[in-house]
């Protein structure tokens, strides 16, 4: 049985893909759709996602884009198990594969610099922050099993020269988000701030980093969620319009 009693599926409007998610667990947000639509990767393209959690980023990759093949990695082993079953219902078996790895351990499982790019929408807050009592969740939210540190590490470790990282993260934690990377030969390359609307602070941000990429950083046209009226601003409709036309 590939969907069990304690979950759901939920539709991605994205060439009919489906994905299955704990019904108590961590659901995937717009964060995910954001990082995937920032995504600009080559045809053939192999690629990995460090934390994939429910599978979201590397289902909506394979779904815009001509990678070959992308390794979602997930430390917990019910949630990696689920992906791969949302693989299956997808018919993606040969596109997608889902590793039950600790990322601090990921030396010991894939070669060095073989990736064509890597993603990464870990948790945002470290672990002296308010606590969520899902256990799920509070992985999925807090640097519990995972650090900045093991991100940039892990990624560098997979990327071959000149390729990509893509990340999205709290615009609060920049100042890590750039001095952390750099130990690790991640040069960030691009920078797009998220608003909730035009009138707020950001609250999210996207970076694409290069491994041993020369300094110089350009910053993309904000993006700002909400209209004045609550709904969705232009630029988010025209994003899942993007995502529902599969297009780059």
């Amino acid at each position: 049985m590939i969907v069990h009693p304690n979950e759901t599926v939920d539709l991605l409007g994205i060439k009919n893909y489906k994905i299955i998610q704990a019904s108590d667990g961590f659901k995937f947000g717009i964060d995910a759709v954001l990082l995937a639509n920032f995504v600009k990767i080559s045809s053939g393209d192999i690629g990995v996602d460090l934390g994939s959690g429910t599978g979201i980023i590397p289902t909506i990759i394979a779904a815009k884009s001509k990678a070959k093949k992308i390794i979602g990695v997930e430390i917990q082993p019910d949630v990696c198990e689920m992906s791969a079953r949302s693989a299956e219902l997808n018919n993606l078996q040969d596109r997608l594969e889902f590793k039950n790895i600790d990322i601090k351990e990921i030396s010991t499982h894939f070669e060095k610099h073989s990736f064509d790019f890597v993603t990464s929408n870990p948790p945002y807050f470290k672990v002296d922050t308010l606590a969520s009592p899902n256990r799920k969740k509070h992985i999925s939210r807090h640097e519990i099993a995972i650090t900045l540190k093991d991100i940039f590490e892990s990624a560098s470790y997979l990327l071959k020269p000149q390729k990509s990282f893509f990340l999205i993260h709290k615009p609060e934690r920049l100042t890590e988000l750039i001095e952390e990377a750099r130990k690790y030969q991640l040069e960030p390359k691009e920078i797009q701030f998220i608003h909730p609307s035009s009138t707020k602070a950001p609250n999210l941000i996207l970076i694409r980093y290069t491994k041993q990429g020369k300094s110089g950083l350009k910053y993309r046209e904000p993006l700002f969620v909400y209209e004045s009226n609550g709904e969705y601003s232009e630029m988010i409709h025209t994003i899942y319009q993007q995502q529902l036309l599969g297009e780059e």
